[in-house]
């Protein structure tokens, strides 16, 4: 791990620092989990705008693949 310098203001730091899974993790644990969601979330985002460009304008997937939307499954995970 590396080790970096954040800058909050004073109220966010004292929201933070009440926190009950900050005082029982540390502040740094949180940061980096509060990190890997917001890139998580912007990933979903992303792909979710992708989805949209990609299959909103209604064209489906066209004549050829009518009627076998029903027919598939996805895996059971």
């Amino acid at each position: 791990m590396k080790a970096i310098q954040v800058t909050l203001d004073d109220d966010l730091l004292a929201r933070l620092d009440r926190d009950e899974e900050v005082r029982r993790d540390g502040r740094s644990a949180v940061l980096r989990r509060a990190a890997e969601l917001y890139l998580q979330q912007r990933r979903a985002g992303a792909i979710a705008v992708a989805y949209r460009r990609a299959y909103g304008r209604g064209a489906g997937l066209g004549k050829e693949f009518e009627g076998w939307g029903t027919e598939g499954a996805w895996p059971v995970e």
